[in-house]
């Protein structure tokens, strides 16, 4: 068994006080010695921490005792160490960037448990609608999913007439941890689709549970994995890597920060070209140093784990309101 724990939830649920709930949040996940990304919004809580098994018990014990997120269904997987280098706890006005005018809690699409949507998936009356960025589902994706070229979840609007034709039938939507679903399905639902389901938990929930079947390739995550193995049943490769074209699903970041595209880059590529995604970013001269996992952590001037932006002046707030 392995001494980390890497912890995915999010709960939507009504904050009264986000800012203040933001500080108390901040100094339990240093307290208990976590890293990762929360977000506080009026509309409930979304995260990725990692920390030591016992750090990880002891918080998912503290955020089931409050009875605002006595329901969060937490994707626990093992690890190594922490899966992030900083901590950072922020308030904003969406725990997922969407702008669509939908609240889950007054309506979304029915919830699939892992199972429900195994012995689903292959039905032919059966869309699965993938509700992730481009890059997310170039590396990964279930077999036979309607994908969009979409760079965030707020284009889906821009692409919801590229399903219309299938409102007849039963549209399942999915993503990496089931929170784009819960507004995804929603809004779904308010252009006129009938029949509306989400796979409760995400991929990741979907191949701790069931086993990941039929999930090609692998999943993109938000913290220094990059991507994680989901099928344990019928895995296969889906992806090609950015220079050479070589079977990969190796993911990085352009180790260009001026570009910092999220690119399938092959080993031997990424060696030789120094982690980066085309020759122009190779000569940038700011570039970053490739050790091998293209994985760089963001820099944040002024940032200390127990003050977060605050010693700054002014960051913190810009932080808020991006």
């Amino acid at each position: 068994m392995k001494p980390y724990r890497v912890l995915l939830y999010y709960i939507y649920t009504p904050i009264e006080n986000p800012a203040q709930y933001r500080e108390e949040h901040h100094l339990l996940c240093l307290r208990l010695n976590l890293l990762g990304r929360i977000i506080v919004a009026p509309e409930g809580l979304n995260g990725t921490v990692s920390g030591l098994t016992a750090d990880c018990e002891a918080y998912m014990a503290a955020l089931h005792a409050d009875p605002r997120f006595a329901t969060i269904d937490f994707k626990v997987e093992e690890h190594d160490h922490h899966a992030f280098q900083k901590l950072h706890v922020r308030q904003k006005e969406e725990i997922v960037n969407s702008d669509l005018p939908v609240n889950p809690l007054e309506q979304t699409g029915k919830h699939l448990e892992p199972e429900e949507f195994r012995r689903l998936k292959n039905d032919p009356d059966v869309v699965l609608v993938d509700m992730r960025s481009n890059y997310e589902h170039s590396v990964g994706r279930f077999k036979g999913a309607v994908t969009f070229d979409m760079e965030n979840l707020r284009e889906l609007p821009e692409h919801v007439h590229e399903i219309e034709h299938l409102k007849d039938k039963k549209i399942v939507t999915y993503c990496t941890g089931g929170i784009k679903c819960e507004k995804a399905s929603a809004y779904l639902l308010s252009r006129g689709f009938q029949n509306v389901y989400q796979l409760h938990g995400g991929i990741i929930k979907y191949g701790l549970e069931a086993g990941g079947e039929d999930f090609e390739g692998q999943c993109y995550v938000f913290d220094n994995r990059l991507t994680v193995d989901v099928n344990h049943v019928n895995p296969k490769v889906v992806s090609t890597c950015y220079r050479c074209g070589k079977t990969t699903s190796r993911m990085i970041n352009c180790a260009s920060p001026a570009c910092n595209n999220h690119v399938t880059l092959c080993d031997d590529c990424g060696w030789e070209h120094a982690g980066t995604c085309s020759d122009a970013c190779k000569e940038d001269p700011n570039l970053r140093a490739y050790d091998g996992t293209g994985y760089y952590s963001k820099q944040s001037e002024g940032y200390t784990p127990a003050l977060g932006f605050k010693s700054r002046k002014g960051q913190e707030s810009a932080e808020l309101r991006q």
